[in-house]
């Protein structure tokens, strides 16, 4: 696309709000650089599970770039009228760690990536919802791998199961999961009761080579939440 003809930064920034808020009710900075080109959501995921440092080392621009595009967008949503919420994130490790957006560290630029803009056309208690849906931990992933040949990169052992960490792929044990017992996916309201019970949790997932992509075969639950989950699905 020649200079002359190129969307100008502002309006993409703006399709891409407009956008987020008509699905979702609100607006992130993530959303904002997804939806102009710049940040690829499956970066995004790797990010939430602890495989990238800092989420700017995935989005593909430079800093000033960067800066301009959070800075169009805050305009944007403060000429909307929309209402300011500091969002919690939590990373998709066992650890819970609150993963870094900037390389920098800067707190007020981590601010700034936190804050979801939200609909001025919530209620109160709507909007509260959201923010509660909005920074609640995501789901542990584990993989069933298709390489039965792996090697846990701390340990040197291997298993049925693995969680990728950066350096590479870890087994259950290292990452703490290893007490969990496996649920396989079929029966959807003995996953609800166990999932319901346990206090930690993981999906499984295993990579499909037909459909490219990673597809849910079942849950990790702890073994007395699953088996007060089956005693009370055989209770008249």
């Amino acid at each position: 696309m020649s200079r002359k003809n190129r969307v100008p930064l502002a309006d993409r920034v703006a399709k891409a709000a407009e956008a987020a808020l008509a699905a979702r009710h609100f607006v992130s900075a993530i959303d904002i650089l997804v939806g102009i080109g710049w940040l690829d959501s499956g970066a995004v995921e790797r990010w939430r599970r602890g495989q990238i440092d800092c989420l700017e080392e995935a989005i593909q621009t430079d800093p000033s770039r960067i800066s301009e595009a959070m800075r169009l967008f805050r305009a944007w949503a403060t000429a909307g009228g929309l209402s300011a919420s500091e969002t919690v994130y939590v990373d998709r490790t066992p650890r819970r760690q609150t993963p870094r957006f900037s390389r920098s560290g800067n707190p007020a630029i981590e601010a700034s990536y936190r804050t979801h803009w939200v609909s001025p056309e919530l209620s109160e208690k709507k909007r509260e919802r959201l923010a509660e849906r909005a920074s609640r931990a995501p789901e542990l992933v584990v993989v069933q791998p298709l390489n039965t040949e792996w090697i846990c990169h701390r340990c040197g052992d291997t298993g049925d199961l693995l969680m990728m960490e950066t350096p590479g792929p870890a087994c259950l044990r290292c990452v703490g999961l290893d007490d969990l017992e496996y649920l396989p996916a079929g029966d959807a309201l003995l996953t609800r009761r166990a999932k319901a019970k346990s206090t930690r949790h993981a999906v499984v997932v295993r990579f499909s080579r037909t459909r490219r992509r990673y597809e849910r075969q079942g849950l990790l639950v702890e073994p007395q939440s699953l088996a007060d989950a089956q005693r009370d699905r055989e209770t008249p």
